[in-house]
């Protein structure tokens, strides 16, 4: 069955649509099932999804119906990227060939596909190697996400891990210093950022987590004048991506 566009994303319905793409090495960012619904092919599909370590959510056959536009889905859909992902190694090595310090964005559990679509497009502005995602409880690279970083998105590279706190310690062993944007931390004018840096950026509601925050070689804040004690997410990013690149002048 052809690829739909519904709620923000890439969708191919259809058993033997879904297990073909599953096969095919596609990015797949999820697989949708519907309650119910077992045996035969989606019993290999669920099996080769696990294997890929694709997350897999089982749904009512309405809401199937729904983001498959009332198409006959078989009670299986997959929902895929708009861009292909990267590897980190891969943003490291980018830094390395444009013979530049690592400059990277570290995305920690950002679910709103608005934010970080406004992130992407700073990121860019700004020179940024490399944005790292979550696979579970993060906005993924979907339409919203591309509308957002209006045109950016084609220039990132953006890589999904399975677990922050271990890229963290992968990026430090790599030599680049990471500093988390949260509250009660160093004034980030402060901070000397004229070194690989990754900066890391927390979720809307619960900031950056706490695994995350004592891997962090330091933490640093943007200092707050009004009665509200935080911004925005992306706009908190746009400051201390800007301020890099003030400090690396």
């Amino acid at each position: 069955m052809e690829n739909k566009k519904e709620q923000g994303y890439n969708i191919i319905c259809g058993r033997n649509p879904v297990l073909e793409a599953v096969r095919s090495g596609r990015e797949i960012d999820r697989l949708l099932v519907a309650h119910g619904v077992s045996g035969g092919s989606v019993t290999a599909i669920i099996a080769k999804c696990k294997q890929k370590g694709i997350l897999i959510k089982e749904v009512s056959p309405q809401k199937l119906d729904y983001y498959c536009s009332g198409a006959n889905h078989q009670g299986v859909a997959v929902l895929f990227a708009e861009q292909e992902y990267c590897t980190v190694e891969d943003i490291l090595n980018y830094a390395n060939e444009k013979g530049e310090k690592p400059f990277i964005i570290v995305c920690d559990e950002i679910e709103d596909p608005h934010n970080l679509g406004a992130i992407i497009r700073t990121a860019e502005c700004c020179a940024v190697h490399g944005i790292i995602i979550p696979k579970r409880r993060s906005a993924s690279l979907n339409a919203t996400v591309a509308k957002s970083a209006s045109g950016a998105l084609e220039y990132m590279r953006v890589a999904r891990v399975t677990n922050i706190p271990n890229t963290i310690d992968m990026l430090k062993e790599n030599g680049v210093w990471v500093f988390g944007a949260d509250m009660d931390g160093s004034d980030y004018e402060q901070i000397d950022f004229n070194c690989p840096c990754a900066l890391v950026i927390g979720n809307e509601g619960k900031g950056i987590g706490t695994l995350t925050a004592k891997k962090c070689d330091g933490i640093v804040s943007l200092p707050m004048f009004g009665k509200i004690n935080s911004l925005n997410a992306s706009v908190a990013a746009g400051v201390l991506m800007y301020e890099v690149v003030r400090k690396r002048r």
